[in-house]
C-alpha cells in the first residue's frame, strides 16, 4: 500500500518536514537542510540563506543528475555532503540534517546517543555513528560524513555541529531523525535523575514475541456514533503529537465505541497527519479488513475487557515521564493537588511482560491507579473518556518535568500526609 507521501511532490514533502522541524525548535532559522533523491537521480534540496520559518515550496531547489541547478534559489551550502552520501550509499533516498538542541549537546560532548534505550529506537535508527569535524560546506565535511555512512550507519552525529539521518525514503529519514532526537532528550533527562538503563540484545528481541495480528472482519457502513468518535480521537492524536507526547510513529491511543469494540491508531501511520478514516476499528477481537492496528491493540483489548468503565487507553512517550521509566527514580505525584488528584500513584511495570502476555498491562493499571511507567517503554494511562485519559497524560508529563526542573533549584518538598489525607477526603470520599 502506498503511503500518503507517495503522492506528494518533493517540494511539498521537504517543505512540510521543515515546517515541523522548525516549529518544534529542532533547528534554527539558518540551520539545517533536507534533501530527497528521485529514482532518476535528481536531488531536491532546501535552499541556502533562506529563513527556515518562512520557507515556501518555490524555494526548494532541484539539482539534476547532470549537475544543472533548477530553481529561484541556490542549493544549501551543505549540498556536497548530501551528494557524497548519495554517491557512496545508493540505497539512500532521503537526508535530514538539523541542529536539535539535545543532539547538538551530544555533538559538543563528542558522544552519540545509545539507541538501545528503547527497542523502537534501536529498530528505527540502529547504532549511531560519529563523524569528525570538518569545515561546514566543504568537501572534507562531505568525505567525513559520507565515510561514516559508508560504514553502515544511518544516523550520524557531527562533531560540534549537529546530526544527519538518512534512509531509503525521505519519510523514513525523518522518522529516524525524530526518533533519535527523542532518544537523546530522554537520555539527558534520565541522567539528571540517576543511572540510565539500556536494553541488552536479548531484551531488544523480546517485542518480536508480541502478538501482532488480529483476524479481520468486513466493516460495513459506519454509524454516526463511530464517525463522531473517529473525528474526536483523531483530533486528540494530532494534539498529542503537537504537545510532543507522541512522535510521528510512536504512541498508541484508543477509545471505546461500545461494549465489544474500540478504535485504535494504525500501525506505523504518521500521528501528525492522522485522520479519522485512518483509525482501525477492533470489534469482538477482530480488526477491520484492509488496516493494521497498533501493536498495542491486544493490550488495549484486554484493558477494555477487564474494566467496563474505561473509555480510553494511551501508550505514549512523553520525554520527561519516559525519563523516569528508564531510571529507578520515583515519580512522586505529591507535588501539587492536580498531580495527585489526576494521576494518583503511578505503578511501575518491568520491561518485557507485555510482549508475551497481552493481559500484562491490565494488571498494572486500574480506575484507582490509572497510570503506569513501563520500564524502557514509555508510559500507559487510562481514563473514562478520551479527554480524561489525555488530561491524565498531560498532567503526568507536566509533573515529571516539574520534578526534573526542581533538581536545579533544591530538594523536592512533597505535600505532607495531612494534605494528602485532606485531598483523599475531598476528592475521593476516603476517611
Amino acid at each position: 500500500m502506498k503511503t500518503k507521501e507517495a503522492y506528494l511532490h518533493p517540494r511539498d514533502e521537504l517543505l512540510r518536514a521543515m515546517e515541523r522541524i522548525y516549529s518544534y525548535r529542532m533547528t534554527t532559522t539558518s540551520g539545517g537542510n533536507l534533501s530527497l533523491r528521485e529514482a532518476n537521480g535528481n536531488v531536491w534540496i532546501t535552499p541556502a540563506r533562506v529563513d527556515k520559518g518562512g520557507l515556501t515550496r518555490d524555494d526548494i531547489v532541484c539539482v539534476q543528475a547532470d549537475g544543472v541547478v533548477c530553481g529561484v534559489r541556490q542549493p544549501s551550502s551543505e549540498l556536497p555532503f548530501h551528494l557524497e552520501i548519495y554517491r557512496r550509499r545508493p540505497d539512500l533516498r532521503g537526508i535530514v540534517h538539523a541542529h536539535p538542541v539535545a543532539l547538538v549537546a551530544f555533538s559538543l560532548a563528542h558522544q552519540a546517543p545509545d539507541t538501545r534505550l528503547f527497542h523502537q529506537a534501536w529498530n528505527v535508527c540502529g547504532a549511531t555513528g560519529f563523524a569528525p569535524y570538518e569545515l561546514p560546506g566543504s568537501q572534507a565535511l562531505g568525505d567525513s560524513v559520507a565515510g561514516t555512512f559508508e560504514q553502515g550507519f544511518n544516523c550520524v552525529i557531527l562533531e560540534n555541529h549537529g546530526v544527519v539521518c538518512a534512509a531509503d525514503s525521505f519519510a523514513h529519514a525523518f522518522r529516524r531523525f525524530e526518533t533519535l532526537e527523542f532518544t537523546g532528550k530522554t537520555i539527558i533527562k534520565g541522567r539528571l535523575l540517576g543511572d540510565v538503563r539500556y536494553l541488552n540484545d536479548e531484551e531488544i528481541s523480546w517485542p518480536r514475541r508480541r502478538l501482532n495480528d488480529l483476524e479481520s472482519f468486513d466493516h460495513g457502513p459506519a454509524s454516526s456514533e463511530e464517525r463522531e468518535l473517529r473525528r474526536a480521537l483523531a483530533e486528540f492524536i494530532r494534539r498529542a503529537y503537537r504537545q510532543r507526547l507522541f512522535i510521528s510513529t510512536q504512541g498508541s491511543f484508543s477509545a471505546r465505541l461500545d461494549d465489544g469494540s474500540f478504535l485504535v491508531t494504525p500501525y506505523h501511520c504518521d500521528r501528525a497527519t492522522l485522520e479519522g478514516h485512518d483509525l482501525v476499528l477492533v470489534r469482538d477481537g477482530k480488526a477491520e479488513a484492509g488496516k493494521t492496528p497498533s501493536r498495542a491493540a491486544h493490550s488495549h483489548l484486554e484493558i477494555y475487557r477487564k474494566y467496563s468503565g474505561i473509555g480510553a487507553v494511551i501508550n505514549a512517550y512523553p520525554v520527561n515521564a519516559t525519563a523516569f521509566s528508564v531510571t529507578g527514580a520515583e515519580l512522586d505525584t505529591r507535588t501539587i493537588p492536580e498531580s495527585y488528584i489526576v494521576v494518583r500513584h503511578p505503578s511501575r511495570m518491568p520491561y518485557g511482560p507485555q510482549f508475551e502476555d497481552a493481559g500484562a498491562l491490565s494488571r498494572y493499571v486500574s480506575p484507582e491507579q490509572p497510570a503506569s511507567l513501563l520500564q524502557n517503554d514509555g508510559v500507559l494511562v487510562i481514563g473514562g473518556t478520551i479527554l480524561e485519559a489525555f488530561d491524565r497524560l498531560e498532567v503526568l508529563e507536566s509533573t515529571a518535568e516539574a520534578i526534573i526542573n526542581c533538581k536545579a533549584i533544591g530538594p523536592l518538598e512533597p505535600m505532607d500526609e495531612a494534605k494528602i489525607r485532606e485531598l483523599e477526603r475531598a476528592f475521593f470520599g476516603k476517611g
